[in-house]
């Protein structure tokens, strides 16, 4: 007689993400205003579920923000039911992927657990609790605005920037605002939550690292031998579980090794592999890792990753210009074109994986190759690593600590490793991620912000950047470089903002200094710089009702969250177009201001590659519609910024620079492709009516991945009439132009534009032609359609040219608005104030 052993079922994972209310059950609700069992979307927060209620304004329009300040005082309650039955399971856990932040769980009126920590998963084993037929799950929040203030005083004063002690609680810091921020502090289930039924044992945790076996070293490597290696935590239900499993697939590749503890692993050498490059440096090919825990025959837990390829690494040593700061793929340096990253919703649970594309597109377009993630934020999505590495878009990460000191003592210290360990083991696997970055400013902020007289003593964090997040990093992702703060000089020893070391965060520049300044600094690796603008005119229009909408309105006022922000954009403007009037005038000339000032600070970096080697701007996105550094605004609306970007990053670039005390010009020529460039430099002085003077040719031949600078002939460089004419210089189809007057010291006229509009399939196609100088000649598309994208701006024309703009909108755009001098912008307008058009 045989006898046939029973198989064990596979983990399931249950999502229980229906039938959630919300109510507010302590604290300053409004009077007459009654929250109670309002239906709740999980994932999701108090504010949005409020706001789909109609119980509430839009957090994000006019002054609506002040008004919903009572939601972060105020405590609530998160219920659903679900049924269960039994179904053969040993064990029943309940995982929460986030909590926001400050929360008790019970089920059928018992309670689980409680957090503190948005950025950690929970699990809580609830079998014993669990019952047949109808189950009642309870998460109550508590008022998180009460909850820091009273953690900041049972922790002790530590220095921060803000109005709240965000650095006394483990929660999302820009949620209580920052200078381009709304304080809205809320609560809810923020990320997934299931019920995982599993026996035997289960994966906890999978950690998988690829690695090049053989180092590639030569750029545009198509192939190498590649090395997987998968470390598996094993939790066991207590039942037995011996002669268990672990098996490991890559590339058609399987090994698998028994495991009798608690920990596992499972090395797969894959003999040829694909190498994964950065964009613009090879292809992003990705290989599945499927993970199995078996017990037999039977498959008790998978998992699943996808990998790249690449060997990576961050060199920070000694040369003879101070400290370099240059990442380095597959042995190939790499420039960075970056931008930082922020929540792309102050609510961030509403940034679905089509949102995340849209924007990692909109980078890729303004050729970015890396985004920088925030200290202040969070630790972001699977999605969002998982679109980076398929576009070949390298990641950092921040730990999350940004511009405040924290303590180094429990309850805190526990969280942050709790938080750490979670993150990292997350997201080690990523080929897009290159570095983990112990904290924003925060090194720099000892230094320079008067923090040590503040702290008299008290922890402020220094022990979490150079000892706890190092030694959890080469841990759980042994293979990815880390910094202790961003700005590093690659030393303690040596100022954290020293240009000459490591990287730098240049903000004297806005804050105190015009943008022209930029090119007083030749920094090492720049890793923040920005300059403000305002979102784009619709978005504008949409989130501030103002009548009039001036820049001092109210609204524009509460959307402007820098300490004298207004004062600085103005202060910024006047050496270079005078302060507008008009309100779309302003608009106008702030946007032009904030995209040339930030093209011009890229484009001095790059032209001292590879003394500098890298350029990350402040910032790429912003989470609401509000005046700030972003070049895409709240709406997903592109400004001109971005398409600053696009030309100050493209892979080849013409520059005209100042050099030396007497700012004797050159052109630097930055060849960032894997193809040489060469041919004749043409160098022209004009005057704004086209009339040449002087001109001279300069053979190039330029190897890939090199600059050079080449000095521009004293009788070509040198001007006549200042106020009238220009330099251009132009090799094959790149150009640049050099104008040796501010705009508003400047013989700038209005021309005769002669627009030709011509209707396309999916927008339409507007051709302009110049009779005189035209600088800046952008079509702003949205004012047309508020979803009309436009794929070029900030066009500088000679007398006789053309450019053709094409646009882009879902539905038939009106032709004659697209000539319309409020749309077809330049700084002509801004210094001669009656523009010509011809259609």
């Amino acid at each position: 007689m045989t006898r046939t052993a029973t198989p064990v079922p596979t983990t399931t994972r249950r999502e229980l993400h229906d039938g959630w209310t919300v109510s507010a059950v302590a604290g300053p609700v409004p009077a007459g205003t009654v929250v109670s069992d309002v239906p709740a979307t999980v994932p999701g927060s108090v504010h949005t579920d409020l706001l789909a209620a109609g119980l509430i304004v839009d957090p994000y329009l006019d002054d609506h923000e002040r008004l919903l300040a009572w939601i972060g005082r105020t405590d609530w309650v998160y219920t659903t039911r679900f049924a269960w039955e039994p179904d053969g399971h040993e064990r029943h856990d309940l995982v929460f992927d986030g909590l926001d932040t400050v929360a008790e769980v019970r089920l059928n009126g018992t309670m689980v657990g409680s957090t503190a920590n948005m950025h950690r998963t929970y699990r809580f084993d609830v079998g014993p609790l669990l019952v047949e037929g109808e189950n009642e799950l309870v998460v109550r929040f508590a008022a998180p605005v009460p909850y820091a203030d009273r953690q900041s005083l049972l922790l002790g004063y530590r220095p921060q920037v803000n109005q709240h002690p965000f650095n006394a609680m483990r929660k999302m810091a820009c949620s209580f605002g920052w200078d381009w921020g709304p304080d809205t502090a809320t609560s809810g289930i923020w990320r997934p939550v299931r019920l995982e039924s599993w026996s035997v044992a289960r994966l906890a945790q999978v950690r998988v690292h690829a690695s090049v076996a053989e180092p590639a070293t030569t750029n545009g490597a198509e192939a190498a031998a590649g090395r997987v290696r998968v470390v598996a935590e094993v939790e066991r239900s207590g039942s037995g579980g011996t002669g268990l499993t672990l098996a490991a697939t890559v590339a058609g590749v399987r090994v698998q090794v028994p495991t009798d503890g608690d920990r596992a692993e499972v090395d797969v050498v894959v003999p040829e592999v694909d190498l994964w490059w950065p964009r613009t440096h090879g292809d992003q090919p990705l290989y599945a890792v499927d993970v199995e825990l078996r017990a037999g025959a039977d498959v008790l837990d998978t998992s699943a990753r996808r990998v790249g390829f690449r060997t990576a690494a961050l060199e920070i040593e000694p040369d003879d210009d101070g400290t370099s700061f240059r990442f380095v793929v597959n042995g190939v340096p790499v420039w960075v074109r970056g931008a930082n990253w922020i929540p792309d919703d102050a609510f961030p649970h509403r940034v679905t994986r089509e949102r995340y594309a849209a924007r990692i597109d909109q980078a890729v377009s303004a050729n970015l190759n890396l985004l920088r993630v925030w200290g202040g934020g969070i630790y972001e999505s699977d999605d969002f690593y998982d679109l980076c590495d398929e576009r070949g878009v390298l990641t950092w990460q921040d730990f999350l600590f940004a511009c405040a000191a924290y303590a180094e003592e429990d309850p805190l210290r526990s969280e942050v490793e709790a938080e750490v360990r979670d993150n990292v083991a997350r997201l080690g696997h990523h080929a897009s991620l290159v570095l983990w970055n112990g904290s924003n400013e925060n090194i720099w902020g000892f230094h320079d912000w008067s923090w040590q007289q503040r702290l008299d003593g008290r922890t402020w964090g220094l022990g979490y950047y150079t000892e706890l997040l190092p030694r959890v990093v080469a841990e759980l992702d042994p293979d990815c470089a880390y910094t202790p703060s961003s700005p590093w000089s690659g030393s303690l020893d040596v100022h954290p903002n020293d240009p000459r070391h490591g990287s730098m965060h240049e903000w004297e520049l806005w804050n105190r200094q015009d943008w022209p300044h930029y090119r007083d600094t030749v920094p090492r690796f720049m890793a923040e710089f920005g300059w403000q603008g305002p979102p784009a005119w619709s978005t504008l229009t949409r989130a501030i009702s103002d009548d009039p909408l001036t820049p001092e309105s109210p609204g524009m006022l509460v959307h402007q969250k820098a300490m004298q922000g207004n004062d600085k954009l103005t202060d910024g403007l006047v050496a270079h177009v005078p302060l507008p009037d008009a309100m779309e005038d302003w608009h106008w000339a702030m946007s032009w201001n904030q995209a040339i000032a930030v093209r011009t600070a890229i484009e001095h970096y790059r032209s001292w590659s590879p003394r500098c080697m890298g350029a990350v701007v402040w910032q790429l996105n912003d989470c609401w519609p509000v005046t700030s550094w972003a070049a895409v605004d709240g709406d997903g609306r592109e400004k001109p910024l971005l398409v600053a970007l696009r030309h100050a990053f493209a892979d080849r670039l013409l520059t005209v620079q100042p050099r030396g005390e007497a700012g004797e010009l050159v052109v630097a020529l930055v060849n960032d492709s894997a193809e040489g460039w060469r041919g004749d430099l043409v160098l022209r002085r004009t005057r704004y009516d086209g009339v040449e003077i002087e001109a001279v040719k300069v053979p190039v031949d330029l190897a890939p991945r090199t600059t050079t600078t080449i000095p521009v002939p004293a009788d070509v460089a040198r001007a006549q009439d200042a106020a009238g004419e220009l330099l251009v210089a132009s090799l094959g189809h790149e150009s640049a132009t050099w104008f040796y007057a501010e705009p508003r010291d400047s013989a700038l006229r209005s021309p005769a534009l002669h627009v030709e509009v011509t209707s396309t399939e999916d927008g339409a196609r507007v051709r302009v032609t110049t009779d005189t100088v035209v600088r800046g000649l952008s079509l702003l598309a949205d004012k047309v359609h508020p979803d009309a994208v436009v794929d070029d701006a900030l066009v500088d024309l000679l007398a006789g040219e053309s450019v053709t703009f094409h646009v882009t909108a879902p539905t038939t755009l009106d032709r004659s608005a697209l000539a319309d001098p409020r749309v077809l912008r330049s700084v002509n307008q801004l210094v001669s104030r009656r523009p010509a058009v011809s259609a």
